[in-house]
């Protein structure tokens, strides 16, 4: 159900302004929900009308979460006449809020849902009645019997339609009251007008009404709304897992060398604040005193701690895990890094939402045809053909129910909802509605490589050159540690008992003492490690990271971790060669240990220690050489580039913000998935274009025979419910070639 904003909910019109924020350049920008959004056709309506006013520059809507980005002059133009533009389009608005639009979203599928029911529940009930008034039509059935069943179809049929057809209602109206169509006005048409022949024809004993062809045509409908918009709520909200990655206080050091904890938004540049073990860091600055080993795996996506310490740049969302630093603050409420990720996630998203599927292109050519052609049959039988304007209408009406575009309606979202139980089934979650038409069309696909290409957790690669003993002893020492090689150390060593007493030495790595003498776990020069030992594992194992373990006897073992490729990855390359598929890796770690993954994946294109906004431009370079591009990466930097691409899957263990930009996340540690996904979309897209080309033949071989004057209007839901369940068919029938 779409929401209504209360009073309290929209400001005053001279309100409007506190909503918005000032760009640089002196322009403002306002975010607004815009209830009424139900297709493409809204989108372009919203954007065009905004434009045409003087002074604004920018109208971009959002259709998965009915968002509209505005940008503008304030010297030309004022918020509250975009607000009053909107109104005169036929759409309400008031400021964005993700949690609203949630609740909102919840609120409209519980409707549909609700009206599904009624108007099932509905059709059932009065075609037991219809049956008998058929069967007694050919046999022995008297007018009054006949007329009883009549009456007792309208008395269902009447309240049916009332309550089930209110969101066709709603937004037929909408775009009625601003002289416009959409695809909701021709079925709204087309109910009221079954409706009210059917109780004229009960009326006139006739011995036919058609009140199970309009709740047939109502819940057939409501399904292909249902589940559209299902798709579009499963979609979550990228500003809410931003919001929940953000730390809004600080601890900020004052002249005197207390510590406060205070907002965000009171800490300045310049200032000085206390970042403890383990916490987030909450601002962008220079580490001014201290020590500690930064986790920045949401910053560049891998998981190598970072030692850093006096001189060193640390930036807000990474996290502090052994030691205690104090920052010199050069961003903190606004312009952190953190802040440019969620700015360019931003932008990428909108520029996908411009996104027009097939078949709201197709519908929009649907309502005029609609129109025109029931207009024309009512004229031209009831001037020419000589029929009574009650017979014109009947003739009319069928005309009008059998082009009812209700296969259209149902053509993608039944491809999409059997798509996606292939792809379910196969280990992808599809998020948007529309990815699998954009999966269809890849010809190129970029790797993240940390996360994505290998496998999260750390191995250990040469345990066979120690004894079970000394890997134990190493491994009981780990335990004690919680930096990830350390974890991944003990869990290798399946190691259960920890030291107690164990000392951590920031940026170097933990200690303990041991019958009297020192035992360390750490980095190979903190264990006093032979350099020709760790040269030669480095050669041994490319791109390997070394953790070396001193015992209290002084004798020093190096093992070398590394993430694992995923077991299928140069298996997916090649299928995705054979395919046609480009493939390219671009990441954030070092030279070495990419090019190590791209030659074990036979990769020749790759890119080794790119930035967030790096990888958005080699994106959109790709895009503009006319490539269709899908981004796999798990990491916060991956989410510009997971949006700014045609598509993107993330795996299911990425980040959050990460899972929200991308379209499908896929499960378990193969990365078939990837390749599973673009096959079976190549697939399903030609199911969608064969389903549209059924809904457009159909209508060329009934709509002659309606106007022909053959055509009940019950035989007419029955063309248009049968040209549905043949779409379905079509649908369905992927699942006979889905890899089991």
């Amino acid at each position: 159900m779409n929401a209504t904003a209360t009073p309290l909910d929209a400001p005053r019109e001279n309100d409007w302004s506190a909503f918005a924020t000032e760009a640089p350049d002196g322009r403002l920008h306002m975010d607004l929900a815009v209830e009424g959004i139900t297709c493409a056709a809204c989108m372009s309506t919203i954007e065009r009308g905004l434009k045409g006013l003087d002074g604004v520059d920018q109208a971009r809507v959002n259709l998965t979460s009915r968002r509209l980005a505005v940008d503008w002059d304030p010297a030309k133009v004022e918020p509250g006449v975009i607000v009053r533009r909107l109104e005169r389009l036929g759409y309400r608005a008031h400021p964005f809020d993700p949690g609203r639009r949630s609740a909102e979203e919840n609120a409209e599928a519980k409707e549909l849902l609700r009206c599904m029911g009624v108007a099932g529940f509905g059709a059932m009930n009065i075609m037991l009645l219809s049956v008998s008034v058929w069967a007694g039509n050919v046999t022995d059935i008297d007018d009054l019997t006949r007329d009883l069943f009549h009456w007792v179809s309208a008395l269902i049929a009447i309240p049916v339609v009332a309550y089930s057809a209110r969101p066709f209602f709603r937004s037929a109206w909408r775009a009625l009251r601003v002289l416009r169509t959409n695809m909701d006005v021709p079925i709204s048409i087309g109910v009221v007008l079954t409706l009210g022949l059917s109780i004229f024809e009960t009326l006139r004993s006739a011995h036919h009404a058609f009140f199970d062809s309009v709740t047939m045509l109502l819940f057939f409908l409501l399904v292909g709304r249902y589940l559209d918009q299902n798709m579009r709520r499963r979609t979550r909200s990228v500003a809410e897992n931003v919001a929940a990655l953000r730390v809004e206080a600080a601890s900020l050091v004052l002249p005197d060398g207390s510590v406060r904890d205070v907002p965000l938004s009171k800490v300045e540049p310049g200032a000085l604040v206390l970042v403890r073990a383990g916490e987030r860091v909450s601002v962008d600055g220079v580490v001014e005193r201290g020590g500690s080993d930064i986790d920045q795996s949401l910053i560049t996506g891998e998981t190598d701690l970072v030692a850093v310490g006096a001189g060193d740049r640390v930036y807000a969302g990474t996290l502090s895990t052994s030691g205690s630093l104090e920052v010199r603050v050069t961003a903190a409420a606004a312009g952190t890094l953190l802040d440019e990720v969620n700015r360019l996630l931003e932008a990428a998203a909108q520029a996908k939402s411009r996104y027009m599927r097939l078949a709201d292109r197709a519908a929009s050519m649907y309502a005029p045809v609609v129109h025109s052609a029931a207009a024309l049959t009512f004229l031209g039988w009831w001037l020419i053909g000589g029929r009574g304007i009650a017979d014109s209408g009947i003739v009319a009406v069928s005309v009008l129910i059998i082009t009812c575009p209700c296969a259209l309606a149902l053509a993608i979202p039944a491809v999409q909802v059997v798509t996606s139980g292939i792809l379910f089934r196969a280990g992808v979650l599809v998020h948007a509605g529309d990815a699998i038409e954009r999966l269809a069309v890849v010809d190129t696909v970029v790797f993240d490589k940390t996360g994505t290409l290998t496998l999260p957790e750390a191995r250990l690669l040469n345990a066979e050159e120690f004894s079970v003993e000394r890997l134990m002893m190493a491994g009981r020492m780990a335990r004690a540690s919680r930096h990830p090689l350390g974890v991944a150390l003990a869990e290798a060593t399946r190691a259960v008992a920890a030291p107690v007493d164990v000392r951590e030495i920031p940026g170097r790595g933990i200690e303990t003492t041991t019958e009297g003498s020192i035992e360390r776990l750490g980095s190979p020069e903190f264990c006093d490690a032979d350099p020709a030992m760790v040269a030669a594992l480095h050669e041994a194992y490319p791109g390997a990271s070394l953790v070396a373990h001193r015992d209290a006897t002084g004798d020093v073992v190096v093992c070398a971790l590394r993430q694992g490729l995923r077991e299928d990855a140069a298996e997916v390359m090649r299928r995705l060669a054979a395919d046609g598929v480009a493939v390219e890796i671009l990441s954030g770690d070092r030279e070495a240990a990419v090019a190590a993954v791209a030659a074990e994946c036979g990769v020749a294109n790759w890119r080794s220690g790119v930035k967030p906004a790096d990888k958005i431009a080699r994106i959109e370079e790709l895009k503009a050489a006319g490539h269709r591009v899908l981004m796999v990466g798990d990491g916060l930097n991956d989410a510009p580039a997971l949006a700014a691409a045609n598509v993107s899957l993330s795996p299911v263990t990425a980040v959050h913000l990460s899972q929200a930009a991308a379209d499908a996340v896929f499960l378990g540690d193969r990365l078939a998935p990837v390749a599973v996904a673009i096959e079976v979309s190549r697939s399903a897209k030609r199911a969608m274009v064969q389903n549209l080309w059924l809904s457009v033949i159909y209508n060329f071989v009934a709509v002659p025979v309606a106007v022909a004057g053959f055509v009940t209007p019950l035989i007419a839901a029955l063309a248009m419910s049968g040209s549905s369940v043949l779409v379905t068919l079509n649908a369905l029938r992927l699942r006979l070639f889905a890899e089991p």
